[in-house]
């Protein structure tokens, strides 16, 4: 059995490290957690365990994960419904954009891509982004996580 996970990004290629193992994972709209205040973004997700897929294990399992993103100035998105929080999201993959195509500067959008056109835009004063998973998802059902009052 694979050790959990925990990676940090902190520029385009940790991010598409972190872009790799949330492949096709599954995200309910009601684990989208915009904390303006706190210039946060959490994402509750159920993702497939590659690494455990490349040991040769015949079923993949799902692992609960959070993937944080921290300095958010700003949080849009499209074609996605927050107003339906049982919506489950196919997430494709993240990119990293910097800020006026220049690759020295810490600023740029983030980019959260999901299946049939979905998509969350981050703008970040520079790129600082978690990874953890927090175990098994044994009912390989949505988190129902719930934001903290």
């Amino acid at each position: 059995m694979s050790s959990q996970l925990k990676l940090i990004a902190l520029d385009a290629d940790d991010l598409a490290v972190i872009s790799t193992h949330v492949q096709d994972a599954r995200v309910q709209a009601a684990d989208i957690i915009w904390r303006q205040s706190e210039k946060r973004l959490v994402v509750g997700m159920s993702r497939l365990d590659w690494e455990q897929t490349l040991d040769g294990e015949a079923e993949p399992r799902r692992l609960v994960a959070a993937l944080r993103f921290d300095r958010v100035l700003a949080c849009k998105s499209r074609n996605i419904d927050l107003g339906a929080p049982d919506e489950i999201l196919d997430l494709v993959g993240i990119e990293f954009h910097p800020q006026d195509g220049r690759d020295e500067e810490p600023g740029g959008s983030a980019l959260l891509l999901f299946a049939h056109g979905g998509a969350i835009r981050l703008d970040v004063e520079c790129l600082e982004c978690e990874l953890t998973d927090l175990g098994t998802d044994e009912l390989g059902a949505g988190l129902g996580l719930e934001e903290e009052g």
